[in-house]
């Protein structure tokens, strides 16, 4: 059975693509195979898996909502084992208005994944609320949204979480909020400690126990086209985002 995940949060430079990125790693190291889906115009998540953006010759998300090709041309291995891309490039940037008008253009995505077999499918959302992201609600079976422990972190989540909603109850009746999971947390700035206390506040169990800290090598390892896996497997953030894996695996009831 396939368990579809859209990461997703309005806000830039939240961790979303890191999210998507380390949790895909760490997912096919406990033996998943696993997809990830970069639906954001800009990229990162293709890079971050050792993937040229910039080679015009690739397929991608675009070609495949587009119908100018069909999925299984543009799935791609990436520099993480076990792990496949759809990859993305500044051409999705366009498909929402090409495809705005387009009949049931809020489940383009689903319809194209239909019969994938993947134990997991990771969606890396863009960060907006547009009809890119609408179907990668559409697609998934599971909400996650990281929240920088930030000033305004909390701002935007309510909007956020109405979209959720409306989704739920007019387009994906089985998608559900797998949880909030806290990013970029610097111990040493109180202002971290005080967003966890009101995401605990006002989300209780559904905020993920695990906690991702700020940390260079965790910032660092999409530069090379890897995981924190494969930079530094000992590192803060490796040892985060491996927890982190197995508290989402857990919450979905994947028994391994």
């Amino acid at each position: 059975m396939t368990n579809a995940i859209a990461i997703l949060n309005q806000k830039g430079g939240v961790g979303k693509t890191t999210t998507a990125i380390n949790a895909a790693a760490y997912l096919a190291r406990e033996g998943k195979s696993v997809l990830v889906i970069d639906s954001d115009p800009q990229g990162n998540a293709t890079s971050g898996l050792g993937i040229d953006k910039q080679n015009n010759d690739m397929a991608g998300l675009y070609e495949i909502l587009s119908g100018k090709m069909t999925i299984d041309k543009a799935i791609t291995e990436s520099s993480v084992e076990h792990v496949f891309v759809i990859p993305a490039s500044q051409s999705l940037a366009a498909l929402e208005t090409e495809i705005a008008n387009t009949q049931n253009r809020e489940h383009q995505l689903s319809r194209i994944l239909a019969g994938l077999e993947y134990d997991y499918i990771l969606i890396d959302c863009p960060p907006a609320l547009g009809l890119l992201t609408i179907n990668a609600l559409c697609a998934a079976d599971y909400l996650l949204i990281p929240v920088q422990a930030e000033y305004y972190a909390l701002e935007g989540l309510g909007q956020l979480l109405d979209i959720f909603q409306r989704v739920k109850h007019g387009l994906n009746t089985r998608l559900q909020l797998l949880g909030l999971v806290l990013t970029m947390y610097d111990k040493r700035n109180s202002l971290a400690d005080q967003v966890h206390d009101e995401l605990k506040k006002h989300f209780g169990a559904q905020v993920f126990k695990t906690i991702i800290p700020r940390n260079v090598r965790l910032a660092e390892a999409p530069s090379y086209g890897k995981s924190i896996a494969q930079h530094d497997k000992w590192s803060k953030g490796a040892r985060a985002y491996k927890q982190l894996t197995k508290e989402i695996m857990t919450k979905i009831g994947d028994k391994k």
